[in-house]
C-alpha cells in the first residue's frame, strides 16, 4: 500500500511495531505490515491490520487474557463488538469501568512504610539501626491502612488514562472516561513503562475482574502518546503468533492436568553431539510432555501455518521431525489456527508421525477450550498406544 504521508506521521508508523513506511520520493511512503496485528491512529491517519477470518475483538482478548500473568480465567473478557478496534476498547473499558465503580470505590488493606515521630503498626528494627543509629525518633514503621490506593484502583485508573489519550475517541465516550478517572484522584498514578502491580482475585474485587482483565490488555498491548510538541497517537500491536503460542501452552497444560505426567513449555533440547558449547545445536519446541522424567509427546504452534485444506506444508514439518529425532519421541503435534480435519503424516523411513491439529479461532471460548481439552485426549490416546507397542 502506498500513502502520502509526513514525516512525524510516518516516524509514528515505524515505531509503533506494526508496519513499516518506507519513503519513495515526494511524499509518498510504501507500507507494508511487519507480521503483527492492531491499529495505530494519529490525528491524520489510521492503519489497521487484522487478524486472519477477521477475528472479532471479544476473541482476541480472550486469548489474550487467558495466559496473562493474573494466571488462568475461566470468564472471557466483555468486549463491545465494533467495526474501530479504538471505539470497542474505549466503549468497552468504559462500560466495565462504570459497573466497577458504581457502587464506589473499591478499598482495601496496603502495607505502608514509613517515618513517624510515633509508634504506628511495628518498628523495622533493622532499617532503624542503618539508618538512624542511636536516635529514637524518627522511627521507621509499618503498618496496614484501609485505602482506596490499591493496585486494582491504580491499574483502571491508567487504562483509563491511557485511552483518554487516544486521537479520535468519540466525545460522549472520552467524557465518560474523565468522569471515571475523577474518581480515582486518590490513586497513586502508575509510571510509564513500570510492571503493573499484583493483584489477587478475590471475592471483594470481583466486581472489578471484568474491569481489569481489559484494563491489563490495553496497558499491555496499546500506547498513546499526546503533549506539547508532540503529535497525538496511539497504537494497539499484537503479536498474534506469540498469543496463539501463549494460548495454547497455557490451554494445553490446564487440559493434560487430568493425565499423568508433566507439560514443560519452551524445553530446549540437544539435537547433535558436540564437544565445544559453540559446535551444539539445540532445539526448543513450545511444549513437551513428560512421563516418568521421559518425553513422550511434543506439541508446536504455528499461528499462519492453516488454510482452507489444512496446514501447509513447509519448514514446520522439518522442525516437528527434528524435535521427535532429539527428544526420541514418536509423535508430534503441529497446533495452527485454522478450520479443517486432523490430518496424520508419517514421515518416510521413519516411525515418526506428524499429526496437524487445527484450532477454529472463531468459535465461542468454551467451544476453543474444549478443542484444546480434545487435542489434550487425543494426544494421550497416541501416548498409550505407542507404550503398549
Amino acid at each position: 500500500m502506498v500513502e502520502r504521508l509526513d514525516p512525524a506521521t510516518a516516524a509514528i508508523l515505524n515505531t509503533s511495531g506494526l508496519v513499516s513506511a518506507s519513503p519513495m520520493g515526494m511524499g509518498l511512503y510504501r507500507i507494508e505490515p511487519v507480521g503483527k496485528v492492531g491499529s495505530v491512529r494519529t490525528s491524520t491517519v489510521q492503519l489497521d491490520v487484522r487478524p486472519k477470518g477477521r477475528l472479532g475483538l471479544s476473541r482476541l482478548l480472550f486469548l489474550l487474557s487467558y495466559a496473562g500473568e493474573q494466571g488462568f480465567r475461566d470468564q472471557p473478557v466483555d468486549a463491545v463488538e465494533h467495526e474501530d478496534l479504538w471505539s470497542a476498547l474505549a466503549e468497552s473499558l468504559a462500560q466495565l469501568a462504570e459497573r466497577a465503580l458504581g457502587r464506589g470505590v473499591l478499598q482495601g488493606y496496603r502495607t505502608v512504610d514509613e517515618s513517624l515521630r510515633t509508634v504506628k503498626g511495628r518498628i523495622r528494627i533493622s532499617e532503624q539501626i542503618s539508618r538512624r543509629p542511636g536516635l529514637l525518633v524518627p522511627l521507621e514503621v509499618s503498618y496496614d491502612e484501609f485505602m482506596e490506593d490499591i493496585p486494582e484502583n491504580q491499574i483502571l485508573r491508567a487504562a483509563l488514562e491511557r485511552m483518554g489519550r487516544v486521537p479520535g475517541v468519540r466525545t460522549d465516550v472520552l467524557s465518560r472516561l474523565r468522569q471515571l478517572t475523577g474518581k480515582l484522584d486518590a490513586v497513586t498514578r502508575l509510571q510509564q513503562g513500570a510492571p503493573l502491580p499484583a493483584w489477587r482475585a478475590s471475592r471483594m474485587n470481583l466486581r472489578y475482574h471484568p474491569a481489569l482483565r481489559l484494563a491489563e490488555v490495553i496497558l499491555r498491548n496499546a500506547s498513546a502518546e499526546s503533549g506539547e510538541g508532540l503529535q497525538q497517537s496511539a497504537a494497539f500491536v499484537v503479536d498474534m503468533g506469540k498469543v496463539f503460542e501463549d494460548f495454547v501452552g497455557a490451554a494445553l497444560r490446564h487440559a493434560l492436568a487430568a493425565f499423568p505426567g508433566e507439560l514443560r513449555l519452551q524445553y530446549g533440547a540437544l539435537l547433535n553431539e558436540a564437544v565445544r558449547d559453540s559446535d551444539r545445536l539445540t532445539v526448543r519446541p513450545d511444549a513437551v510432555h513428560f512421563l516418568g522424567g521421559r518425553p513422550v509427546v511434543v506439541y508446536d504452534t504455528n499461528y499462519n501455518a492453516g488454510s482452507d485444506a489444512g496446514a501447509t506444508l513447509d519448514a514446520d514439518h522439518y522442525q516437528m521431525l527434528a524435535y521427535c529425532t532429539a527428544l526420541q519421541v514418536p509423535t508430534a503435534w503441529l497446533v495452527y489456527a485454522g478450520q479443517g480435519e486432523m490430518k496424520l503424516r508419517r514421515m518416510l523411513n521413519t516411525d515418526i508421525d506428524i499429526i496437524e491439529y487445527p484450532l477454529d479461532l472463531s468459535l465461542p471460548p468454551s467451544q476453543l477450550l474444549a478443542q484444546v481439552a480434545d487435542l489434550a485426549e487425543q494426544s494421550w490416546g497416541e501416548v498409550l498406544r505407542a507404550a503398549r507397542g
